[in-house]
Protein backbone atom coordinates (compact mmCIF):
# COMPACT_ATOMS: atom_id res chain seq x y z
CA UNK A 1 0.00 0.00 0.00
CA UNK A 2 1.16 3.27 -1.12
CA UNK A 3 1.43 6.32 0.98
CA UNK A 4 -1.48 8.44 -0.68
CA UNK A 5 -3.58 5.13 -0.17
CA UNK A 6 -3.16 5.19 3.37
CA UNK A 7 -3.60 8.62 4.00
CA UNK A 8 -6.91 8.27 1.87
CA UNK A 9 -8.07 5.14 4.07
CA UNK A 10 -7.38 6.73 7.79
CA UNK A 11 -8.90 10.48 6.73
CA UNK A 12 -11.98 8.41 5.61
CA UNK A 13 -12.30 6.60 8.43
CA UNK A 14 -11.59 9.54 10.61
CA UNK A 15 -13.68 11.79 8.55
CA UNK A 16 -17.09 9.02 9.17
CA UNK A 17 -16.63 9.14 12.90
CA UNK A 18 -16.93 12.81 12.25
CA UNK A 19 -19.37 12.84 10.03
CA UNK A 20 -21.84 10.35 12.77
CA UNK A 21 -20.81 12.40 15.47
CA UNK A 22 -21.95 15.85 13.45
CA UNK A 23 -25.59 14.17 12.37
CA UNK A 24 -26.48 12.54 15.56
CA UNK A 25 -25.23 13.41 19.07
CA UNK A 26 -23.79 17.02 17.93
CA UNK A 27 -26.91 18.13 15.91
CA UNK A 28 -29.93 19.68 17.47
CA UNK A 29 -33.82 18.97 17.18
CA UNK A 30 -33.83 22.34 15.78
CA UNK A 31 -31.10 22.19 13.04
CA UNK A 32 -32.71 18.35 12.48
CA UNK A 33 -36.05 20.24 12.11
CA UNK A 34 -35.38 23.14 10.14
CA UNK A 35 -32.28 22.75 7.99
CA UNK A 36 -34.04 22.17 4.79
CA UNK A 37 -36.68 24.94 5.42
CA UNK A 38 -36.74 27.17 2.43
CA UNK A 39 -36.64 30.08 4.64
CA UNK A 40 -33.38 32.21 6.13
CA UNK A 41 -33.98 30.24 9.58
CA UNK A 42 -34.04 26.63 7.10
CA UNK A 43 -30.35 28.07 6.23
CA UNK A 44 -29.09 29.35 9.20
CA UNK A 45 -29.85 26.15 10.77
CA UNK A 46 -28.26 24.13 7.74
CA UNK A 47 -25.13 26.15 7.63
CA UNK A 48 -24.43 25.94 11.48
CA UNK A 49 -24.98 22.08 10.97
CA UNK A 50 -22.59 22.15 8.09
CA UNK A 51 -20.38 24.07 10.33
CA UNK A 52 -20.54 21.34 12.93
CA UNK A 53 -19.24 18.90 10.20
CA UNK A 54 -16.83 20.76 9.41
CA UNK A 55 -15.36 21.90 12.72
CA UNK A 56 -15.41 18.52 14.13
CA UNK A 57 -13.53 16.89 11.20
CA UNK A 58 -10.79 19.37 11.59
CA UNK A 59 -10.54 18.39 15.11
CA UNK A 60 -10.37 14.86 14.16
CA UNK A 61 -8.11 15.25 11.60
CA UNK A 62 -6.05 17.02 13.49
CA UNK A 63 -5.70 14.32 16.59
CA UNK A 64 -5.40 11.65 13.94
CA UNK A 65 -2.20 14.09 12.25
CA UNK A 66 -0.31 13.70 15.93
CA UNK A 67 -1.64 10.25 16.37
CA UNK A 68 -0.78 8.68 12.78
CA UNK A 69 1.66 11.11 11.43
CA UNK A 70 -0.58 11.63 9.00
CA UNK A 71 1.04 13.20 5.76
CA UNK A 72 -1.49 15.58 5.40
CA UNK A 73 -0.90 18.88 3.74
CA UNK A 74 -2.33 22.59 4.19
CA UNK A 75 -3.83 22.70 0.91
CA UNK A 76 -5.35 19.10 0.96
CA UNK A 77 -6.97 19.61 4.53
CA UNK A 78 -8.39 23.14 3.55
CA UNK A 79 -9.75 21.33 0.48
CA UNK A 80 -11.37 18.34 2.37
CA UNK A 81 -12.62 20.45 4.59
CA UNK A 82 -14.69 22.81 1.98
CA UNK A 83 -16.17 20.15 0.37
CA UNK A 84 -17.41 18.29 3.77
CA UNK A 85 -18.77 22.06 4.46
CA UNK A 86 -20.19 22.26 0.86
CA UNK A 87 -21.54 18.34 0.01
CA UNK A 88 -23.42 18.27 3.45
CA UNK A 89 -24.75 21.95 3.43
CA UNK A 90 -26.24 21.10 -0.13
CA UNK A 91 -27.33 17.54 0.49
CA UNK A 92 -29.31 18.63 3.47
CA UNK A 93 -31.26 20.83 1.56
CA UNK A 94 -32.95 17.44 0.79
CA UNK A 95 -34.27 18.56 -2.39
CA UNK A 96 -31.58 16.62 -4.34
CA UNK A 97 -32.20 13.46 -2.57
CA UNK A 98 -36.14 13.68 -2.79
CA UNK A 99 -35.55 13.80 -6.55
CA UNK A 100 -33.15 10.94 -7.10
CA UNK A 101 -35.76 9.23 -4.84
CA UNK A 102 -39.02 10.31 -7.26
CA UNK A 103 -36.96 9.76 -10.45
CA UNK A 104 -34.98 6.29 -9.97
CA UNK A 105 -38.52 4.36 -8.48
CA UNK A 106 -37.85 4.95 -4.93
CA UNK A 107 -41.11 6.90 -3.81
CA UNK A 108 -42.66 4.94 -1.41
CA UNK A 109 -39.21 3.79 -0.04
CA UNK A 110 -39.27 7.65 0.63
CA UNK A 111 -42.58 8.11 1.81
CA UNK A 112 -41.51 5.11 4.37
CA UNK A 113 -38.73 6.91 5.99
CA UNK A 114 -36.29 6.17 2.95
CA UNK A 115 -35.32 9.45 2.49
CA UNK A 116 -32.45 9.42 5.95
CA UNK A 117 -30.76 5.72 4.46
CA UNK A 118 -30.23 7.44 0.81
CA UNK A 119 -29.44 10.79 2.73
CA UNK A 120 -26.42 9.05 4.60
CA UNK A 121 -25.08 7.14 1.50
CA UNK A 122 -24.92 10.53 -0.41
CA UNK A 123 -23.01 11.72 2.30
CA UNK A 124 -20.37 9.24 2.12
CA UNK A 125 -20.45 8.66 -1.58
CA UNK A 126 -20.07 12.26 -2.37
CA UNK A 127 -18.90 14.12 0.65
CA UNK A 128 -16.61 11.67 2.26
CA UNK A 129 -15.06 9.86 -0.11
CA UNK A 130 -14.33 13.04 -2.51
CA UNK A 131 -12.71 14.87 0.75
CA UNK A 132 -10.80 11.84 1.46
CA UNK A 133 -9.56 11.79 -1.86
CA UNK A 134 -8.70 15.53 -2.02
CA UNK A 135 -6.83 14.91 0.85
CA UNK A 136 -4.87 12.25 0.22
CA UNK A 137 -4.15 14.11 -3.24
CA UNK A 138 -3.11 17.59 -2.48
Amino acid sequence: MNLETATFAAAFIVMFGGHHLSDYPFQTDKQATRKADKTARGWFANQVHAATHTATTAVLLALADVVLSLPMSVAGTAAALAWVHLSHSVIDRRRGIAWWMDHTGQRDFRQHGGAAHVDQAAHIALGLIPAAALLAAL
